[in-house]
């Protein structure tokens, strides 16, 4: 490890794993036309159907601006339709097409090749201590990132 990354040992694995976790996920998404992140949309929708695009937003911890540009390439590649809610002027209810509904199935294989990949080589116990401490470290970062939000 670099002398200038020995004082954040523990932030530069998470970065490099993070990196090649992202790299890989695209490489098999572009298999069924998708960019990392537009799998996580399309999930929540077939799970949870129709959801107003800041409820989205909320799901996924993402911002209205990325959640925006993600979810017009998905209108455009005819996964998603966008419509007026019906109770409230101000939203936006986004759908799940027919189209997407042949490529869940596909979704579904890249992401257990995806989560095959990660947990090579690990056995059941270690998979659940991994996840356990992902969790507390996901938690830490979070409360973290709240201590360090300016106020507005």
């Amino acid at each position: 490890m670099p002398p200038s990354v020995q004082a954040g040992a523990m932030s530069h694995a998470i970065f490099r794993v993070a990196r090649l976790h992202r790299m890989l996920a695209g490489q098999l998404l572009r298999r069924v036309g998708l960019h990392p992140g537009q799998e996580l949309v399309m999930m929540q929708l077939w799970d949870l159907g129709p959801q107003r695009q800041t409820d989205l937003v909320r799901l996924l911890g993402s911002d209205a601006a990325t959640m925006t540009r993600t979810v017009k390439r998905l209108e455009n590649a005819g996964f998603v339709r966008r419509r007026p809610s019906a109770t409230d002027k101000r939203a936006t209810i986004i759908e799940p097409t027919a189209a997407s509904l042949a490529l869940r199935k596909e979704v579904e294989q890249v992401w257990a090749e995806l989560e095959d990949s990660v947990t090579a080589g690990l056995d059941p116990d270690e998979q659940d201590t991994a996840i356990r401490i992902l969790a507390r470290i996901e938690d830490s970062i979070s409360q973290a990132a709240e201590r360090h939000t300016p106020l507005a």
